[in-house]
């Protein structure tokens, strides 16, 4: 067996992220001034959150980066409570923030954060020491397959409450593949494929504007001024930027014509800036950090190491892509964030935190 002695921790993953942060300031800078000034009267406002989120998340990867990535392993039944017990604040009257009809949000002092960034990392976190605990257990469908549906039944419950339906899909499906990974027959996915699509159906059909979400993706074209603006203003984004893109804070779309320019919608401004070339480029970016965080796995010196980088890399990775997807009208629109770059302290700040405890279990690698 190789050695597992302490070294260097993975620098390019590293440097795969501080590329995408500074792009995701840059994309911050050249959209949000329009809405800034609108909203708040000050055309920096959301840069100014962004960096303060930036300097809290870039101290969130320090601090996990120097803690020995088996410390999860230990305090993930207890991190999995705290996190629940955070969900249900959101319902509190006083507490829990309502906007645009979904409950997702505490409000604290001067703090605002969102819960289901916690839970999706105190999740993954339990499931891969639940994952090592029960490794001969896994392919079992009593021991292993039924568990594991009751926890992740039990977590969709907070999400689908919210509701916050895009966010529970990410975990679903990084869940799910991490379960696979630890051993789940191919058998078990095909069953866990077929609960997901039925209720995915039941979720869709209960709720009129998710439907009109579905309706929209199969027909983009549909009803461009209401539920279907902001996929077609989406695209418009995208099709101006042609190959090489309009420059850098030279989009139109974001002055007031794209909805949630900061937020899921940026990717759209990304591509009508520096067009086709730029999209390349970024994909090539998320997917180098995919690749090493995929690599940090296959490499950790023990079964927790591996679950657990699996799992943050999949967090991480398939929310770049639904978003992207979605704005790119290749799934329903979802409201996720792009991973890094869109704006949102509680998911920078989380997002940072996995990637320090990705380098902290780099450093352990067998070579």
């Amino acid at each position: 067996m190789s050695s597992s002695r302490v070294h260097r921790p993975d620098t390019i993953l590293l440097v795969i992220t501080g590329i995408l942060l500074i792009v995701g300031l840059f994309m911050i800078a050249s959209a949000s001034p329009v809405i800034s000034s609108s909203r708040f009267g000050d055309a920096y406002f959301f840069l100014k959150n962004q960096v303060v989120g930036l300097g809290i998340g870039a101290a969130a990867l320090l601090i996990s980066m120097r803690i020995h990535y088996t410390f999860w392993k230990k305090i993930a039944p207890f991190l999995l409570i705290i996190s629940l017990f955070l969900m249900a604040l959101v319902f509190v009257p006083g507490i829990g923030i309502t906007l645009k009809g979904a409950s997702r949000w505490i409000h604290a002092g001067a703090i605002t954060l969102q819960p289901a960034e916690i839970l999706k990392f105190a999740f993954i976190a339990y499931l891969a020491s639940w994952l090592v605990a029960r490794q001969k257990d896994i392919r079992g469908f009593i021991s292993g397959f039924i568990p594991f549906l009751v926890m992740l039944g039990t977590i969709s419950v907070f999400f689908i409450l919210q509701p916050d339906i895009g966010t529970l899909g990410v975990l679903a499906v990084s869940a799910s593949l991490l379960y696979f990974s630890g051993g789940g027959k191919w058998s078990q996915i095909g069953i866990l494929l077929l609960m997901g699509i039925i209720m995915f159906g039941v979720i869709v059909f209960t709720q009129p504007y998710r439907l009109d979400r579905v309706l929209v993706f199969l027909q983009p074209n549909h009803d461009i001024q209401g539920i279907g603006y902001q996929l077609h203003q989406g695209l418009i984004a995208l099709g101006s930027g042609g190959f090489w893109g309009k420059g850098f804070g030279m989009s139109r779309q974001k002055f007031n014509y794209l909805p949630e320019a900061t937020g899921d919608s940026i990717f759209a401004i990304f591509g009508e800036e520096f067009g086709f070339f730029g999209i390349v480029i970024l994909i090539g970016l998320f997917l180098i950090f995919f690749w090493r965080g995929i690599r940090i796995a296959h490499q950790a010196p023990d079964a927790f190491g591996r679950y657990l980088a699996t799992g943050l890399t999949l967090l991480i990775i398939i929310q770049a892509f639904i978003n992207m997807a979605a704005i790119s009208g290749l799934v329903p629109l979802t409201g996720l964030p792009l991973s890094f770059i869109s704006f949102g302290s509680s998911a920078l700040v989380m997002n940072l935190a996995e990637v320090g405890i990705l380098m902290n279990i780099s450093k352990y690698t067998r070579r």
